[in-house]
């Protein structure tokens, strides 16, 4: 697992991205250093769709994974580059954004994407439903969550 994670980690305490200032740019929170996937997360979403809005949500804990995992995300991109854009088109763009996190770490992406009129007239941010346990298949979920503890 670790390799996986260091593999979707970018260094990022020198990026222009996380310096440069936006006039509308409200982080819901600032990446934490001890989160590297969540960086990178939020920094190629940066730099890709310079958003007015976004949030990042590290959604791990409520799924049968380690304690301290970066496997699934909620994300809230409000950009303008998605006026004018079908939904399908909008989550395409942040897939694209996040490809190599998609294509090794990241287990389960939410995407709430809107522009940001619709931001405006509705900021609200959907919650994720509990996990229905579908690992209730996999017989080495134990296995798996005592890894993570040792």
């Amino acid at each position: 697992m670790l390799p996986s994670v260091l593999r979707c980690a970018r260094p990022v305490s020198s990026h222009p991205a996380l310096t440069r200032p936006f006039a509308h740019f409200r982080p819901h929170m600032d990446p934490d250093p001890s989160r590297p996937v969540q960086r990178a997360i939020t920094t190629k979403l940066t730099d890709a769709l310079k958003p007015d809005h976004l949030e990042v949500q590290n959604e791990s804990h409520m799924h049968a994974v380690p304690p301290g995992s970066e496997s699934h995300f909620r994300v809230l991109v409000v950009s303008s580059k998605f006026e004018g854009l079908p939904l399908i088109q909008r989550h395409r763009l942040v897939n694209e954004a996040l490809k190599e996190e998609l294509s090794s770490c990241v287990h389960a992406l939410a995407i709430q994407a809107k522009t940001p009129e619709q931001w405006q007239s509705n900021p609200t941010v959907a919650k994720s439903p509990p996990c229905l346990g579908g690992s209730k298949g996999d017989h080495t979920v134990e296995e798996k969550l005592k890894a993570g503890r040792e």
